[in-house]
């Protein structure tokens, strides 16, 4: 193609982007890739600007039998960019505006030194004299990463279904499918030919995680995406328009949440921000490596993410919502022979025990009939330090019961209404973290926690999706209340890691329903299931690292009376790349069940430090929900960890490639269980490991050390 007028170059040793400027001043990205890869400017003009910006009254327009872009991001024009740094990340904005409209466009990105990728989002600022009724914005507009037609035949399109029970299921489909080959007069425009996905309710990732991939099959060029909001208000489609490969990631918007925003002259308005990585020939390990590096550089620095302590959790495969001191007190000096070193009282320490505590949460004091005696709960806190660990609760702060006291004491503005009615969901209404008294309500509950008991631990979750959000005031839309809500939330959070910053937060709804980036940018953990099934879990655990960093996410390992050898090493296992839940009945174990927890506990303290600088693989591909074998590996310089799991089927014996170690002379070691009946063998020339595993379901734990390699 031929040059615009202006390229602007930015970027560092691990990525570089170009920014071309037409005679018009409509601003493209034109150029994205590894300095030095094998990527080439596209052969075309890619067709869609820098930002998408669409509001009421300025929509697209025909002319002589086209569509063209008249909206008010296609309007927008060059103005001026600056680049700096903040903090790890090298900075580029472009200043872009609209005469006619007063409009002005600061496209933001970013990116850590060193790591290829690309974070984005938008502010917009009305300079204008009329208001402006936004309907939907982009954080980030690519349109070149796949050129001509050929390449998109060659590409593949990723995506993650997740539900409850059955998370990170990743899905691979031809970009074929979605954008077929047309005649030649036809030009793909206007949502034609794309694939998307989009989020939906409250929660960020229940039915699917808010990420995205694009990959080449043939050269293994790769591109994945997550947009980093903590609510359903999210978009993303990748298509085709003129022979170009394009992606477009949006928070909420008009089309799929009903979200309209008005902004008026002087006011501002930030999209979220989303993030984009990638392989030039690695494939999706290589991309998925890069986003861990990205989502390390991003998260708030917290001592959590360099010591990872083994947490005991009395919830899953245990007592299941129901403790009492009598109950706990066992479990707490069983975790503590384990090696446990934070115990969580998970749901139920609040209750009277006449099981109706759904509806009447929200004031968060113990329960003295489970907690009998002078002290109380405090029996129970004390007996877990004593016992060398550190007490944690679970809490559920963002909802209040219709029969709680709460639900009275605080004013109606303080929650989730819609046409002026409180909202109500499975008996709870939900806070609006907007209003200042819901705040303070919440405030004075985690510091009397944290303070005047010192717990260190609190596990947040999160347990009703009431619907399409909140409207705080006549004219808002419930989608841009929830945006609203959505941004107080993290404000909320960033006020509590303020105040206590050593305490633990772990993140959970349901399991992995808000498993996104906004909140795990803040909090330290993840729970990753409420799966129950120890094999069921495996695909899950399997594939966690591909929507949160290794060192954050929490799997249950939950031993039963009943179980067999194999499958209390399988359970243990499915934890061990991870950061280990343990649960299930420790105190009632057999002793060689109990020297398996132990075991696993004691190779899990002894590999972490290497878990919270390793980078994610997986031999077999990304595991599919019904495989009999399945593969993760964690890679550091030296050391390649790689659990395989093998569940019912007919083969035995399996060939797990690990390409990065080809012509290695490594050691292969199986590090847990120490008593197995594994047999291995390592082909340099290959880069196979053969492996035998003569029961199922069985799992194992291997090291493979190996030089460092020569980087110079």
């Amino acid at each position: 193609m031929s040059s615009p007028p202006q390229i602007i170059r930015w970027g560092h040793r691990a990525l570089r982007v170009e920014i071309g400027v037409g005679d018009d001043g409509a601003a493209r990205l034109t150029g994205l890739g590894v300095p030095g890869g094998t990527s080439a400017e596209p052969r075309s003009w890619p067709p869609l600007p820098l930002v998408e910006v669409t509001a009421a009254g300025h929509g697209r327009s025909w002319s002589s039998g086209r569509l063209i872009d008249t909206t008010l991001g296609g309007r927008l024009r060059y103005r001026g960019h600056r680049a700096g740094r903040d903090g790890e990340l090298h900075t580029l904005t472009v200043e872009l505006c609209d005469p006619q409209t007063g409009l002005v466009a600061e496209v933001r990105y970013g990116s850590p030194d060193g790591v290829p990728a690309l974070r984005g989002e938008v502010v917009l600022r009305n300079d204008g004299e009329a208001a402006l009724h936004l309907e939907s914005v982009s954080s980030l507009v690519v349109g070149c990463l796949a050129d001509g037609s050929g390449a998109i035949g060659d590409a593949d399109l990723l995506w993650a279904e997740n539900d409850w029970l059955a998370e990170c299921r990743w899905q691979r489909m031809p970009m074929r499918v979605t954008s077929p080959v047309l005649d030649d007069r036809v030009v793909y425009d206007n949502g034609k030919g794309e694939f998307t996905r989009t989020g939906r309710g409250v929660w960020s990732s229940c039915g699917r995680l808010p990420m995205g991939g694009l990959t080449d099959r043939r050269s293994g060029r790769t591109w994945l995406w997550q947009i980093e909001h903590n609510g359903g208000g999210w978009h993303w489609e990748c298509g085709e328009r003129d022979q170009l490969a394009y992606l477009a990631l949006f928070g909420p918007n008009d089309t799929h949440h009903g979200w309209r925003q008005p902004l008026r002259p002087g006011a501002e308005f930030r999209t979220v921000p989303v993030a984009l990585a990638l392989s030039d020939d690695g494939g999706p390990d290589e991309a998925f490596a890069a986003l861990t590096r990205y989502r390390r550089v991003v998260r708030r620095p917290h001592p959590d993410h360099r010591w990872l302590p083994v947490i005991f959790n009395d919830y899953m495969n245990c007592l299941m919502g129901d403790p009492t001191t009598g109950k706990l007190l066992p479990l707490i000096d069983a975790a503590a022979e384990a090696g446990a070193e934070y115990f969580v009282i998970d749901a139920g320490w609040y209750d009277d025990e006449d099981g109706g505590w759904w509806d009447s949460v929200g004031a968060w004091e113990p329960a003295a009939s489970r907690f009998p005696g002078e002290r109380g709960i405090h029996e129970v806190l004390d007996r877990i330090r004593d016992r060398g660990m550190v007490p944690g609760l679970w809490l559920e702060p963002e909802v209040i019961g219709v029969r709680s006291p709460v639900a009275e004491s605080l004013p109606a503005e303080a929650f989730f209404r819609r046409d002026g009615v409180r909202v109500t969901e499975t008996g709870r209404h939900h806070l609006d973290l907007r209003h200042p008294a819901a705040r303070a309500h919440l405030d004075e509950v985690v510091d009397r926690l944290v303070g005047a008991w010192g717990v260190g631990y609190l596990k947040l979750d999160h347990n009703i999706d009431p619907g399409s959000g909140t409207s705080a005031h006549p004219g808002e839309t419930p989608a841009a209340g929830l945006l609203g809500h959505n941004r107080a939330h993290l404000d909320w959070l960033d006020g509590v890691l303020d105040r206590h910053p050593h305490l633990v937060l772990e993140n959970c709804s349901s399991g992995g329903m808000r498993m996104d980036y906004a909140l795990l940018s803040r909090l330290q953990l993840q729970s990753t299931s409420d799966q129950q099934n120890l094999q069921r879990y495996a695909p899950i655990a399997a594939s966690a690292p591909t929507a949160v960093t290794p060192e954050q996410g929490a799997v249950w390992a939950y031993p039963l009376p009943q179980d067999s050898p194999d499958e209390v090493a399988f359970t243990m296992a499915n934890a061990l790349l991870g950061r280990i839940h343990l649960s299930g009945p420790l105190s009632e174990l057999g002793p060689g069940a109990r020297a398996l927890v132990h075991e696993g506990v004691a190779v899990h303290k002894a590999l972490r430090a290497d878990l919270a600088r390793a980078t994610p693989a997986w031999p077999l591909g990304l595991p599919a929900w019904d495989d009999p074998w399945l593969a993760l590996a964690l890679r550091t310089p030296a050391t390649t960890y790689l659990t395989v799991w093998r569940r019912p089927g007919p083969e035995a014996t399996a060939a797990i490639p690990v390409p990065h170690l080809r012509g290695v002379a490594a050691r292969a070691e199986v590090l847990y269980p120490s008593v197995n009946r594994a047999a291995s063998s390592w082909d340099p020339d290959a880069a196979d490991l053969t492996l035998t595993l003569p029961t199922a379901p069985s799992a194992v734990l291997i090291r493979l050390t190996h030089p460092v390699p020569d980087t110079h």
